[in-house]
């Protein structure tokens, strides 16, 4: 690792199965792009590889592979020269490979053939930010093992992650949307995505939502992608790093299939709930 960029993990699909250890999914946030990854370098879908925010990471490599860059579309070198993503990429032993800035979305996704070999912790390599489980952050000089390569599979067609103006993500309401007043029109009035946001949750601002109901719950189980409303009014995205359970009113929850678009939201993205 020459270097990490702005902030780089080694990520896989996650542990899920241990909540009530207290310990989170996590796992790559845009699940669908290190699938895309690794099936373009012949790793199963559920190998390691790199989520770098905003790009900007720079490897070399002591051995011949084959890499893929998937996320939002960015600028890919091998030793300066343009590569491309979101394809198959021989790379020869000593050559360095480095990923620009994203004009779109927010994490880019590198997958090496074999997959990122580091010990599992809980049947997982990936880094939960909240628990601290798993590698850490990379940093400039770590030397990352690497798994048996397979075949690289391709891919018919592969569109970049493209940032629409506004996400409209369906959500599901409940299990406590009757503490909220008026909840599928307050979470479909729109909101901003905060710089505050992180791996653990994305943090909204708009108008407040209101609170039907005085006091508050008991800590109770929450799910990736539930939509927690704290006193402030202002909802709470939980995304792969979040906490098992929590005492605010989760008024409704994401569905799966959206959470990767949420992954590539930047700070001032628009975001719609549509309830069902």
């Amino acid at each position: 690792m020459l270097d990490p960029g702005r902030y780089a993990l080694v990520e896989d699909l996650g542990r899920p199965g241990y909540a009530h250890l207290g310990v989170a999914p996590s796992g790559a946030l845009d699940t669908a792009s290190l699938r895309l990854a690794n099936r373009l370098v012949g790793n199963p879908e559920d190998a390691a590889g790199i989520e770098a925010l905003l790009g900007g990471l720079s490897v070399r490599f002591t051995s011949a592979v084959t890499v893929a860059v998937t996320g939002p579309a960015v600028d890919v070198r091998v030793d300066g020269r343009p590569a491309g993503s979101h394809a198959p990429l021989a790379v020869r032993a000593g050559r360095t490979l480095a990923l620009g800035t994203p004009s779109t979305g927010l994490r880019c996704y590198l997958a090496v053939s074999g997959g990122i070999a580091v010990d599992p912790v809980l049947g997982s390599r990936s880094r939960d930010v909240l628990s601290g489980i798993g590698p850490p952050p990379l940093r400039a000089g770590d030397v990352l093992p690497l798994g048996e390569p397979g075949i690289p599979a391709g891919a018919d067609v592969v569109v970049p992650v493209r940032a629409p103006g506004e996400l409209v993500v369906p959500v599901t309401l409940g299990p406590r949307d009757d503490w909220i007043d008026a909840p599928a029109g307050g979470l479909s009035a729109g909101w901003t995505v905060t710089a505050e946001s992180n791996r653990v949750g994305l943090r909204l601002d708009g108008t407040p939502l209101r609170r039907a109901v005085d006091g508050e719950l008991p800590s109770e189980g929450v799910v990736t992608g539930a939509i927690q409303v704290p006193p402030s009014g202002l909802p709470v995205v939980f995304l792969a790093d979040h906490p098992t359970t929590g005492g605010y009113p989760v008024a409704a929850v994401v569905g799966t299939a959206a959470l990767s678009a949420l992954a590539q939201a930047r700070p001032g993205t628009r975001i719609r709930f549509r309830p069902s």
